[in-house]
């Protein structure tokens, strides 16, 4: 049975480092971020790791994983999220998908997606997960 799970994240410690050449299209970076979780999904301070690929400047696409410890619903462990989006001028639209066989504790056997759109220069983005817990 799918459970909805709804809430707000905010993002800090976004550290980027260009791969490549500077100033050519496409370029990729690296970056490494924080996250706190809030709502149905509690975590103080997720890691996450993005691949980036810049198609113009400020427009492109992401792919990374993201390892949250806390809790859904009250239930503790830890699991991963892959994470795949885009983003622009205007914000950044973001799907994710647990990583099977990610979870722990009382997570364990945890799967699940969702959705976010974070919209530029607003430090809190709302974010919506459907899971089941096998």
């Amino acid at each position: 049975m799918s459970h909805p799970a709804h809430g707000r994240f905010t993002y800090s410690d976004w550290e980027e480092h260009p791969v490549g050449r500077d100033g050519a299209f496409p370029r990729l970076a690296r970056a490494a971020v924080t996250n706190a979780f809030t709502g149905g999904v509690t975590a103080e301070a997720t890691t996450c790791a993005y691949t980036i690929v810049y198609t113009g400047e400020g427009v492109g696409g992401f792919t990374g994983v993201e390892l949250l410890s806390g809790s859904i619903e009250g239930r503790e462990g830890t699991f991963a999220l892959e994470e795949r989006g885009t983003f622009d001028a205007t914000g950044t639209d973001c799907r994710f998908e647990v990583v099977p066989g990610s979870g722990t504790g009382e997570l364990a056997g945890l799967s699940g997606s969702g959705s976010f759109r974070a919209v530029t220069g607003e430090a809190s983005v709302a974010y919506a997960f459907t899971y089941d817990l096998a």
